[in-house]
């Protein structure tokens, strides 16, 4: 018995001993350069093979790590955008490493963290996804991020309302079908309008991922035509001072004044960020329609970021505050001078062909129109990172305001047509297991919860409703060799519930309001109460082989799921932002799509290329279309407000991308790019079989697109200017004819061609301060055109043009400068 004894205490006391020495830890730390020039790479990702431990190094290149002392023979993953990443051994008797990073043409061994279950190599991800640099960011002169990337990932477009307002479309699909994150966290604003963009601090935005296709694995629902991921820029320098970015731009075209501050701490384990920025801008202007009535804006945004670093993880507490005042144009003009009048009376009395003209003085100014809309989204959440054992854990909370207000009364502009608050919670949790047979295993769970509350108002397009979502999932990654397989499935389920919603005619106003039955018992039921549910399943399978370390083979089919807008299934009045009357349908049932995608991306020396085909049937497609008469002619108010309905049908859309980019290894710094996409969307309902423009094509579908640049970035032998680029750039989209005409829906659109010049400096006035001065001319030539996804296309009170132009037209040549101060 003693023996027993005996032994279980040696046992127990080698066990502690054991988790004793399990425990200890030890710090490494290196510095990270460029293998040709020696100059230090700083914000490097320094990351624990295997394990969620990572960090990021300093301006100087600069790391510290702290790591398990048993891990001799672990690898650490080094990685930044536009170098080849390398693996380095762990010595656990070695606590210095210099790391040499070779730098690559494209993108093939880029690291992306957007749509899969860990950090993985581009070439290893069979799913279509495309990257934007911090650098091919600062260098945009864009009046917002959206259309900054529109210019850089191929398959993604933008449907626009104005300069600030961008809706992002992936091949061919978009509103609800595409979803935006925010340092991984959904962005949820009423985003079913068109009439504002993506709620976020432009100059905040320091790296994005796209993907291209079916994402519902990993979010559910809203994820059906892809992902456009924004992460916000990070302390990166680990060295106790305050470092920060001040950023100023001017854009001639709208008088854009634009600026940025961004200040950053790092001691230890804790790092602090403060942001801010304020931008202002008049109307635009072209050489038709001289400058747009009602396009300017003034938009302010302030965030916040403290981090803690701890030894098995980090944890990131996030605060941001974005508010936007947006002047809306209804295109109304004078039919002979074809000059910009407002609107001063309501309902009869208001005729939109007899308003008053718009002054010079007013055209010319920043000053905003009482009818606008005001846009306030806030945020607070938190990400959370942290090793489990072999495995690791990540687990994120969320609250999200949303409040929307759109003014559009002449008569009393304080009051708002349209005024909803969203409030919504995300949360997610993620497990990633240990690595069995060359497999990845990762479980997850997410969703979120909302509630929408009309308030003082007298529009009211939707009803307030409460929403509960919650999908969980399941994946796994096999590699061996040069394969890599990788697939999951998933289970969402949408619950939607709202009371009755009844509404009158204010007596003193004459607007409408809403009521209860108990204030007005002969109150109008706008909106009756419902309950439904919504589920759905979503699968991919993946796989990618590397022929060798030049050429990546890629082939995915994956099923996305949809549950319908609160537009499309329950929508019964005015947007007045948008001028246009929504009609939804209870009946609708889910969307889902089944896309197949094969591609390639294929990189040499002195050049690079990739190409991705698509095929995508999605059952119960729901689109919009217009409303006619008795007489075939559109419903259209005294206001010009048309009415449009919802409808469900089956779609297919299929397309092409491509890239080709040269960079002769000879000719240091010289690239020439090209980019190539084209998309055909097509509603498969029996009744438009071979109707062409009669409703067999579908609508917001982008043309031909082509855009090719070359540019040339110069290093200098001098101590105050380091770096010097240039580029010149021609953008080409085709005419699309391939438009629904259905009930005037759309028109047909002709091709452009717009070219645009670029140059830029950098000014090294001290070891650890710099100055980036950029200049770039869009649409150098002035060119007259109107994209066929320009919903300002389509603002024309006349069946008839005095100067042969309907609608409004594109943006002018605009001239920006930008300069960029790092310290």
């Amino acid at each position: 018995m003693l023996k027993l004894v005996f032994t279980q205490l040696m046992l127990i006391s080698f066990l502690f001993f054991s988790t004793g020495l399990m425990a200890q830890e030890i710090e490494i730390s290196g510095i990270i350069k460029d293998i040709n020039t020696n100059e230090a790479i700083g914000g490097s990702n320094v990351k624990l093979k295997n394990h969620k431990r990572s960090t990021v190094a300093d301006k100087q290149g600069k790391f510290k790590l702290t790591v398990p002392q048993q891990l001799n023979g672990g690898r650490l993953l080094v990685s930044y955008i536009g170098y080849k990443p390398d693996t380095i051994l762990i010595d656990t008797n070695k606590r210095f490493y210099e790391i040499l990073l070779n730098a690559k043409a494209d993108a093939l061994n880029e690291v992306v963290v957007t749509g899969v279950s860990r950090a993985t190599l581009t070439k290893e991800n069979p799913v279509p996804i495309v990257s934007v640099s911090k650098k091919k960011i600062e260098q945009s002169s864009e009046s917002n991020i959206i259309d900054v990337l529109v210019r850089n990932v191929p398959g993604l477009n933008a449907v626009k309302t104005g300069p600030n307002i961008s809706k992002p479309f992936i091949r061919g699909l978009g509103y609800n079908r595409v979803l935006t994150l925010y340092d991984g966290i959904r962005q949820e604003g009423q985003q079913w309008g068109d009439e504002h963009g993506i709620e976020v601090d432009a100059y905040n935005i320091e790296r994005s991922e796209v993907i291209k296709g079916p994402a519902s694995l990993m979010y559910g629902s809203d994820a059906l035509a892809g992902v456009v991921s924004l992460m916000s820029s990070m302390p990166g320098i680990n060295d106790s001072l305050l470092h920060g970015k001040i950023l100023s731009e001017y854009q001639s075209n709208n008088g854009l004044i634009g600026n940025g501050l961004g200040l950053f701490y790092a001691k230890d384990r804790w790092s602090f960020a403060l942001r801010s920025s304020y931008r202002i801008a008049k109307n635009y202007s072209n050489a038709i329609d001289g400058r747009v009535y009602n396009t300017g804006f003034r938009e302010t945004n302030a965030s916040g970021t403290v981090r803690y670093q701890g030894a098995k993880g980090n944890s990131t507490l996030n605060l941001t505050l974005y508010d936007n005042i947006q002047g809306i144009p209804d295109g109304s003009r004078d039919s002979l001078t074809r000059k910009f009048t407002y609107q001063t009376q309501e309902g009869e009395l208001d005729d939109i062909k007899n308003r008053p003209v718009v002054s010079d003085a007013l055209l010319n100014s920043y000053k905003l129109s009482p009818l606008h809309q005001h846009i306030q989204h806030y945020r607070i959440y938190s990400n959370n990172h942290y090793a489990l054992g072999e495995g690791d854990i990540d687990f994120m909370l969320a609250f999200q305001q949303n409040v929307r207000r759109e003014y559009n009364h002449p008569t009393m502009p304080e009051q708002a047509g349209m005024f909803v608050r969203l409030n919504t919670v995300n949360y997610g949790v993620k497990y990633n297991a240990p690595k069995i047979l060359n497999t990845e295993f990762t479980l997850g769970v997410n969703g979120m919860y909302q509630n929408n509350l009309n308030k003082n108002a007298t529009d009211f397009p939707i009803p307030d409703y409460n929403l509960f979502d919650a999908g969980a999932y399941i994946f796994a990654k096999w590699k061996y060799e040069r394969w890599t397989i990788g697939g999951g499935v998933r289970y969402d389920l949408r619950y939607l519930n709202a009371p009755d919603f009844y509404t009158s005619t204010n007596p003193k106003t004459g607007f409408g309001q809403q009521v209860s039955l108990a204030e007005d018992p002969k109150a109008y039921l706008q909106f009756s109460s419902f309950s439904k549910s919504f589920g759905g399943v979503s699968l991919s399978l993946g796989t990618t082989y590397q022929l060798n370390d030049q050429v990546s083979l890629k082939a995915n089919v994956a099923r996305g799921y949809r549950a319908p807008s609160i537009t499309e299934f329950a929508s019964n009045g005015l947007d007045p932002g948008a001028h246009i009357i929504y009609l939804g349908n209870r009946e609708f049932k889910p969307e889902f799509s089944l896309q197949e995608d094969i591609g390639a991306d294929i990189t040499w020396k002195d050049l690079s290329m990739s190409f991705s085909i698509f095929n995508n049937n999605i059952q119960n497609y729901i689109y919009l279309s217009q409303l006619l008469d008795a007489g075939g002619d559109p419903i259209i108010s005294a206001q010009g407000d048309k009415t449009y309905q919802y409808q469900q049908a089956s779609a297919q859309l299929f397309g092409f991308e491509a890239t080709f980019n040269l960079h002769p290894e000879s000719m240091k710094g010289f690239s020439f790019d090209n980019s190539f996409s084209v998309i055909h969307g097509y509603n498969r309902k029996a009744m438009f079989k071979d109707k062409k423009t009669a409703g067999e094509y579908l609508p917001l579908i982008p043309p031909v697109r082509l855009l090719s640049s070359v540019s040339q970035d110069v290093r200098l032998n001098s101590r105050l200017f380091s770096l010097m680029n240039f580029k010149i750039e021609a953008e080409y989209n085709g005419a699309q004819n391939r438009y629904l005409a259905l009930n005037n829906t759309e028109t047909a659109t002709s091709s452009y061609l717009l070219f645009n010049v670029a140059a830029g400096t950098t000014f090294n006035y001290s070891k650890k301060h710099s100055l980036q001065l950029q200049l770039q001319v869009n649409n150098l030539f002035n060119e007259i055109y109107q994209s066929n996804l320009s919903r300002l296309k389509y603002l024309e009170s006349y069946e008839q043009s005095s100067n042969g132009y309907k609608g409004l037209q594109g943006m002018g040549r605009n001239i920006g400068i930008r300069a960029i101060l790092s310290f």
